[in-house]
């Protein structure tokens, strides 16, 4: 028999259809239940594949290139153009990978960078230390990661009020915020919290979020840039990327597989299964329908190209110890800019998934890009 007792943490509020949460602002979170307060919020570019596009063409795939004239002449390309050709020749008519090529609208919306409560740390379905930072030292490759740290979407946040004035237990609650009986909400920040997200912005910011769902299980996932580090060899590009799934049915389902379809640098081809992810084979049942997990990818940019050839090329270190690379995204071959030159069609992988009456099936993982952004300034300097 499990005993458990029931405590009294505040009152709930109305959670807001319109307009975006103050700095301060605490909250229980929607699916994985942990309270948390926010810090501030970032606006986003949300992908959702789920939505319909007028201007969908379907699944045909092509490969095109811009002309001078503002013409579309199909065209295929070289070198890499070749391999990418071979990719999608290889499983095309399966249906278990998603079409990159399929045009997808964004749509702004907001997000929030809070902190969690250390008590409900134990027992969230999440990486609690998800959000990693490169080592200051540039030749140093290793990460360091700030426990408690999460980002939340605004149609996650249950907003309630306390009258308690420590209502969180955190390290960095008592440096960020400060209590203002008079204010609502009661807490705002310090000015160690505005220096603190002023020196960290390009590291932390959210900027686009891609969704897709397969047989009502969600799959929802976010990159980040997190910085370049010099090698003898050349220039390291390092990404976090964020992954969550979420049941939105009523059969529990199991995650069974992790499925890439990848290449080396020698240009072979190859497929690369996997038991679960992170060590674990989440179960995604109606009472525990989410579970989320953090890894890293890297990338080297060619001398003097940048994301020309390589830009859709990440490092799976976290797979196999032999660096193995994921063709993913678009790959453009132009040398000028992300607008120009060819652009092919590639896939990304799967999870197999088992549902709890034997049934199993393929759940597609949405298309993402990766985004190098200026040290110096924090903003764009390419992107797929």
């Amino acid at each position: 028999v499990l005993l458990c007792r029931l405590a009294e943490v505040g009152r709930l509020e109305t959670p807001k259809i319109q307009g975006k949460y103050d700095t301060g602002q605490l909250f229980l979170h929607r699916v994985f239940g942990y309270r948390g307060v926010v810090l501030f919020p970032w606006l986003a570019r949300v992908y959702d594949r789920d939505v319909p596009n007028k201007r969908d063409s379907g699944n045909q795939i092509r490969c095109r290139q811009e002309t001078g004239q503002g013409q579309n002449q199909q065209a295929w390309g070289t070198g890499f153009g070749k391999l990418a050709l071979s990719l999608m020749g290889w499983g095309l008519e399966d249906g278990n990978f998603n079409y990159v090529g399929k045009e997808v609208k964004g749509c702004t919306q907001t997000f929030y960078q809070v902190l969690i409560d250390a008590r409900d740390c134990p027992y969230i379905r999440a990486q609690t230390e998800a959000v990693t930072f490169l080592g200051n030292q540039d030749s140093s490759r290793s990460l360091y990661a700030i426990p408690g740290l999460d980002y939340v979407s605004h149609e996650d946040i249950l907003p309630y009020t306390t009258t308690e004035k420590l209502p969180l237990q955190h390290e960095l609650f008592d440096k960020f915020l400060m209590y203002y009986p008079e204010k609502d909400p009661p807490f705002g920040a310090q000015e160690t919290l505005r220096a603190w997200q002023k020196k960290n912005h390009p590291w932390l910011e959210l900027s686009d979020v891609h969704k897709e769902t397969t047989e009502n299980v969600r799959v929802t996932v976010i990159p980040f840039y997190m910085g370049c580090r010099e090698s003898q060899a050349a220039s390291v590009f390092w990404w976090r990327y964020c992954i969550r799934l979420e049941n939105l049915g009523e059969l529990s389902v199991q995650l069974r597989e992790r499925h890439w379809r990848i290449f080396s640098l020698s240009g072979t081809l190859e497929t690369v299964r996997g038991r679960g992810v992170v060590g674990q084979e989440p179960v995604l049942s109606p009472s525990l329908p989410a579970f989320q997990y953090s890894s890293h990818v890297s990338l080297q940019a060619p001398s003097g190209h940048m994301w020309s050839i390589t830009v859709g090329v990440v490092s799976l270190n976290h797979l196999e110890e032999t660096p193995l690379y994921i063709l993913f995204g678009i790959i453009n071959w132009n040398t000028k800019s992300a607008e120009e030159g060819y652009r092919c069609p590639a896939w990304l992988g799967t999870f197999r998934m088992e549902r709890e009456d034997g049934y199993t099936f393929d759940c597609r993982i949405p298309p993402f890009s990766l985004e190098s952004k200026s040290e110096d300034t924090g903003t764009n300097t390419s992107a797929v």
